[in-house]
């Protein structure tokens, strides 16, 4: 069955998550080769990603990676993302795979360094 997939990329400075940036496809398959194939994007996709306004806490400040990691850990990030799955009009629980950016370095499998 297609359906709509997604790499999304955190961007992080200094720790705090400054920006969203995200880049769909159409897939079919097993989810196992849908996240392989997003994997094997994450380098090349985000500088052809789109932008989106990072999260901001309830004092009005962009969020940290560690408060991200902690919504993280109770299943909840993915509420951070839903102005992203509404753009790409993305199915509900859509397929994706989170890369951080940290001071402009891709954390992803294939990154060398």
């Amino acid at each position: 069955m297609k359906e709509t997939i997604l790499n999304i990329y955190l961007v992080i400075n200094d720790d705090i998550i400054t920006e969203f940036r995200a880049k769909s496809y159409i897939a079919e398959g097993s989810d196992n080769e849908k996240i392989t194939f997003l994997k094997s994007k994450a380098d090349s996709d985000f500088q052809n990603s789109e932008v989106f306004e990072s999260p901001y806490d309830k004092n009005g400040k962009k969020i940290t990676y560690k408060k991200f990691y902690k919504l993280e850990k109770q299943g909840l990030q993915f509420r951070l993302f839903e102005n992203i799955f509404d753009y790409f009009n993305a199915p509900q629980n859509p397929l994706v795979c989170v890369t951080p950016v940290v001071d402009g370095k891709i954390m992803s499998e294939n990154s060398s360094g």
